[in-house]
Parts: C-alpha cells; structure tokens; sequence
C-alpha cells in the first residue's frame, strides 16, 4: 500500500517498480521474475454496486462488479504468466475500504455476494 500526499511520487513509485520487473524478464531470465501487468481503478469516481457487483431485486440476477471483472481476469488468465497488481489509485475511504475487508478472505480470495469465490 502507498500512501501519502497528492504528488508525492505514489503513482510514479509503483510504476517505477513496475518497469524494473519487467524488465529483469528481459534481460536476465535466469532470475525467473515474471513481467508485471497494472489494472490501475479510483474506487471514488464508481458506485460501490459498480465496484462490487449487486442483484437485481426484480430478475434476481446478479451483475458483476469492475472489481469482479479484474479480479477474474487476474486469477484464471494465464495465471502462470505475469503479476497482476490491482491498483486502487485514488482517496482511501473508510466505506469503500470496509466493504473491501468484507469481501476479501483471510487467503485473499474474494467472495462475490452471488456465493462466487475467486
């Protein structure tokens, strides 16, 4: 987690990081690092039903969330292949942030409220 003042260099810390991974990929693949892919998101500028997904109270459907979204493609895409870091760039919110907490695991698998765990 970065945290800390607007412009203080969190974005370009986490990206710097970012291309330095990647780069050992290329240029020294005995050290067996994986490239690093970013799935960056402000959880602000969204609904928490846009985030976390939410049912239909008529069709009684559930609609996937972004979070949902990313956190799928993350975990069964070629799992193998690459990092992928989910990057909640923007304000920390108590709401969003307990909302997070609840859907999390303690094994850092997240538990949809449609009873799917990822």
């Amino acid at each position: 987690m970065l945290v800390g003042p607007a412009n203080s260099g969190k974005t370009t810390t986490y990206k710097v990081l970012q291309k330095a991974l990647t780069t050992i990929v290329r240029t020294d693949p005995s050290m067996e690092e994986k490239p690093v892919e970013t799935f960056v998101l402000n959880p602000k500028s969204i609904t928490l039903p846009q985030l976390y997904g939410s049912y239909d109270m008529i069709s009684q459907e559930f609609t996937d969330g972004i979070l949902g979204s990313i956190f799928r493609n993350c975990a069964y895409k070629d799992a193998d292949t690459a990092r992928r870091w989910m990057i909640f760039d923007g304000p920390v919110d108590a709401e969003w942030i307990e909302n997070m907490n609840t859907v999390l695991d303690d094994n850092k698998k997240l538990c949809l409220m449609n009873g799917e765990i990822i």
